[in-house]
């Protein structure tokens, strides 16, 4: 069934209204009618099944049918911070990685980032990765839409660490501390859930620098198995061992 976040303003008492893109989506492209039905999220407190009963191509209003709970969310909140690749890989990131789970996306530029950097550029394509998020998190049934922010300099990601329960940075120079041995504890310590930031280097790595810096404002090296992961690979497969190993995916 389809899924469509709207904003708790179109969220009335027993009806919502459906506005923009995803109302031209349910008439246009879904050919949608009277009597169908989707579900609508305000991303926060309220989801429900309604039932659609009129539609223009500007605006849908639907009668609210059932309220739904909201229980698809992981408790463990996981930040994706990803030093920009090259192409199209961040919008690859984000797909997979809002459909796995991920709580907020955070791309950063390091030393060794190889994408040329123009803040002209910024504003169009955050409004395009967010609008990514968004289509992968109705995909998938999610009850909220991952937060993707502006990227940031390498020193104001290192400030960023203090807001997290855990840090670790994916490094290949790592060969002892793997994930699984930092995300163990940290969930028998956390039962209830807790904010976990993953960072993830450039095509290149970091520098040694990098590396020292990270570990000094409190975030832990860590390696991801014998292989040397892409980078587009690597926050993916971050994230899905630490939601394994904390019961969502069937782990514990």
């Amino acid at each position: 069934m389809q899924r469509y976040f709207i904003t708790q303003e179109q969220f009335g008492e027993n009806s919502v209204t459906i506005t923009g893109e995803d109302a031209r989506h349910i008439s246009r492209v879904m050919r949608g009618k009277p009597g169908d039905k989707v579900i609508v999220s305000d991303g926060a407190s309220r989801e429900a099944l309604v039932e659609l009963t009129s539609l223009e191509a500007g605006e849908v209003t639907a009668a609210i049918i059932d309220r739904l709970e909201m229980n698809a969310e992981p408790k463990v909140k996981v930040t994706i911070a990803q030093s920009l690749p090259k192409g199209d890989k961040m919008e690859l990131v984000i797909q997979k990685c809002t459909e796995i789970g991920a709580d907020r996306f955070v791309p950063f530029l390091s030393e060794r980032t190889i994408v040329q950097y123009d803040s002209k550029k910024e504003g169009k394509r955050v409004e395009r990765w967010r609008k990514i998020a968004k289509e992968a998190a109705e995909q998938c049934h999610r009850n909220r839409i991952p937060e993707v922010d502006s990227p940031l300099g390498w020193k104001a990601l290192l400030t960023s660490f203090e807001e997290y329960d855990l840090v670790c940075y994916c490094y290949e120079k790592e060969s002892g501390r793997q994930l699984r041995d930092m995300v163990k504890p940290f969930v028998e310590h956390h039962p209830d859930g807790g904010k976990v930031l993953v960072v993830v280097g450039p095509e290149g790595g970091f520098t040694e620098q990098e590396s020292q810096a990270a570990e000094a404002a409190g975030a832990f090296p860590t390696g991801l198995g014998r292989r040397i992961l892409r980078a587009e690979t690597a926050g993916m497969a971050a994230l899905t061992c630490i939601l394994y190993e904390s019961g969502e995916m069937g782990g514990m």
